[in-house]
């Protein structure tokens, strides 16, 4: 059992998730996730450490609330406590000193994205951060991003905040540069990190996707989590989440993340009815 020590509001369809889990806190490493099961009947679900505190043993979770699970988590009160998480699981990110690099975050995946530019920083990277969201509202970390970018850039769909435009935009005027990116890292919804990785493909820069598709026990035996990758299959939960976004099959990906979608919504909804 973990306990939560905070369970905030970040705007209506996110929450901020602070965990108490020392052993997690301590052998995390950017890039990699835990899974999470609510209750003791619940399914588990793949979620990224958007941070963690060594000294108070916690890891902070960032959830949008988009199915049964994720609004069940968001209604635990602080001080409740989570049946269980494991991890942390996954590859690590690769950090080096690469040069120029560009991490794009869409929306929630901002989140996991945090900790690898962080990482890339404190390697000596140049970097320069791209976030975008639909609007304002919907933005996340902006000062944590800030505080450690040398470039900082905001877009938004709606002209709300920042510039008006996709991520794309702003990223395809940096490969046109002179010095284009030495590595891009992007992390979002997948259509977004699919056109992130067109956009960089003609410039041949280096583009990172980290993948969050369906999970279930994370170790690589079910197979639930398979993408293909440069035509071959690859397992998001012991391959991943990372891999290179050139090569990664996007269209066949979010066929298979819709496989669930009206039975994910229904169990939503009722869920919501049931605890209104």
């Amino acid at each position: 059992m973990n306990k939560i020590i905070e369970n905030k509001k970040l705007s209506e369809n996110v929450i901020q998730v602070t965990l108490e889990a020392p052993f997690i806190a301590q052998a995390r490493q950017p890039g990699q996730f835990i899974l999470l099961q609510v209750d003791e009947n619940g399914e588990r679900i793949p979620l990224t450490i958007a941070d963690v505190d060594t000294n108070a043993g916690t890891i902070t979770l960032i959830v949008q609330v988009v199915g049964k699970t994720t609004f069940l988590l968001s209604c635990k009160k602080d001080g409740e406590e989570i049946a269980y998480v494991v991890g942390p699981l996954g590859t690590p990110t690769h950090i080096e000193q690469f040069g120029n690099v560009v991490c794009v975050g869409g929306g929630i995946g901002t989140a996991p994205l945090f900790p690898i530019a962080k990482a890339l920083k404190e390697k000596g990277n140049h970097l320069t951060v791209i976030l975008g969201a639909r609007t304002k509202d919907l933005i996340i970390l902006e000062d944590k991003m800030k505080a450690i970018a040398d470039e900082f850039i905001v877009c938004t769909d709606d002209g709300s905040y920042g510039i008006k435009a996709l991520v794309t935009q702003p990223l395809k005027n940096l490969c046109e540069k002179e010095k284009k990116p030495d590595l891009v890292v992007a992390i979002g919804p997948p259509l977004m990190m699919k056109f992130c990785s067109e956009t960089t493909r003609p410039f041949h820069v280096k583009t990172l996707v980290s993948l969050n598709t369906i999970m279930i026990d994370g170790t690589g035996m079910c197979g639930g989590c398979r993408v293909n990758v440069g035509g071959k299959t690859q397992f998001v939960c012991v391959d991943g989440p990372e891999f290179d976004g050139h090569l990664v099959d996007f269209d066949n990906m979010i066929k298979r993340l819709n496989a669930y979608k009206k039975q994910e919504e229904h169990k939503y909804h009722e869920c919501k009815l049931k605890n209104a």
